[in-house]
């Protein structure tokens, strides 16, 4: 079996929301033994460290929209490091840090050509600065991945959009915004509720969205750990119940490693501050692992 170049790069990103804790997310799953685990699943591991992120107590107190900037200037560090990774032969693996990473981490993945992007998330992130309620960034990053909402977020890397909405699935998904949910149906992005794997189960669900991204000759795998149930992960910002069981969710990565090329990873919203012995980043860990080829036989 050839070994996986896998370039770990931290990204304590935590300005895409009003709650604190997530920039130590890649702190959490480093500490959970990230590292072993990949290499157990026989993986070459460089850990890269962190990008360089603004110190939050030094920019505007209002929040929301006013750290724009300084998001942009760190996603643009996780594109340029991401780049680098894909050209030494490496599938970057991000660690999280919230969802407004992955303006930096697709775009990285479709610098030199298009990439299937799958989704796994309790929300749809499918905001734009008008429709939000909140204002928070971290809710907005696949609308600007599309194309839609700032341009200061749409032209992080290089200008314009990075995928098409035909390129993306979203699995998991239980939580919209009124005018995010209008946003989301006209996309064109493939969307399979909580209640569409109640209903087909998960088996089916992942093998519709791979077959969705089966067009594309990779994908990208952002990975919410909110898409779990809280009560299988705890420690995240913005928990909603009714989520995806530890089981599922390894079934979805198992699917996935099995049957599509995967060639970039992130996984984002893990707060250890809310989180119980660090269970939620061991769990990731464990779905990391499953994605990259870790087998029970």
């Amino acid at each position: 079996m050839v070994e996986k170049a896998v370039n770990i790069v931290g990204v304590p990103l935590d300005l895409g929301q009003s709650r604190r804790g997530v920039d130590m997310g890649p702190s959490a799953l480093r500490y959970a033994g990230l590292d072993n685990h990949l290499r157990q699943v026989g993986c070459q591991v460089r850990d890269c460290g962190n990008v360089e992120i603004a110190v939050r107590d030094e920019l505007p107190s209002e929040g929301g929209l006013s750290f724009l900037p300084a998001v942009v200037e760190a996603c643009t560090a996780v594109y340029e490091a991401g780049v680098a990774a894909i050209a030494a032969g490496a599938i970057p693996l991000f660690l999280g840090g919230d969802h407004s990473i992955a303006l930096g981490t697709v775009g990285a993945a479709t610098e030199t050509g298009p990439s299937g992007v799958l989704w796994i998330d309790a929300h749809g992130d499918f905001n734009t600065p008008t429709s939000s309620p909140s204002g928070n960034l971290h809710g907005m990053p696949l609308a600007a991945l599309t194309g839609q909402g700032s341009p200061a977020m749409i032209d992080i890397g290089r200008p314009g959009p990075k995928v098409s909405g035909q390129d993306v699935a979203v699995v998991g998904l239980r939580s919209l915004d009124p005018e995010e949910r209008l946003l989301l149906r006209a996309s064109g992005v493939t969307v399979f509720t909580m209640r569409e794997i109640d209903e087909k189960g998960i088996g089916e669900v992942a093998k519709q969205a791979i077959e969705s991204l089966a067009h594309r000759p990779k994908i990208h795998v952002s990975l919410d750990m909110d898409s779990l149930d809280p009560s299988q992960a705890p420690g995240v910002g913005t928990p909603v119940p009714g989520g995806l069981t530890y089981r599922e969710a390894h079934f979805l990565l198992e699917l996935v490693a099995a049957n599509a090329e995967v060639g970039s990873v992130d996984v984002v919203e893990i707060n250890p501050i809310l989180d119980a012995q660090n269970r939620t980043a061991k769990i990731g860990v464990e779905l990391v692992a499953s994605l990259l080829g870790q087998t029970i036989y």
